[in-house]
């Protein structure tokens, strides 16, 4: 299992059609690869959030896009498609005292292992939690 931070950018838009195909054209155009997404919503605008390959390029491409960019520290892990690896990844997270606050993930049914993306309470320390553990050992 692998975990690394990575700059997740959250950019405020319109919730209407077409929104989302334009940032994704705007990122392809310049050949920057999506590497998680997602997208949540209110009745007038929704909110994608996303980490790219190259978050300084992408940067100012999504601020002359002209919508509001934030930029987020998340954690990002490879590891097994196994049944309870989630939940032990958190279960070690809240044994240190660190909340998830959000995440998404995917998985193809017959991968090996998948990617989760999430937004600590304490990005570092969740880092060192991580990292510093020993192998994956699911009950």
């Amino acid at each position: 299992m692998n975990a690394s931070v990575a700059i997740q950018f959250s950019i405020f838009v319109a919730n209407k059609p077409g929104v989302l195909a334009n940032v994704c054209d705007l990122l392809k155009k310049e050949k920057i690869s999506i590497h998680a997404v997602t997208t949540s919503d209110n009745r007038d605008h929704s909110i994608i959030r996303l980490v790219v390959n190259e978050p300084r390029r992408a940067l100012g491409l999504l601020e002359d896009y002209g919508t509001l960019v934030q930029q987020t520290d998340v954690i990002m892990v490879e590891g097994p498609n196994k049944p309870g690896t989630l939940g032990q990844i958190s279960r070690q997270l809240a044994a240190a005292g660190i909340n998830i606050d959000y995440l998404y993930c995917a998985t193809a049914p017959a991968a090996k292992s998948g990617l989760l993306v999430f937004k600590p309470s304490d990005v570092a320390k969740a880092l060192k939690v991580l990292n510093k553990r020993a192998p994956l050992e699911l009950k």
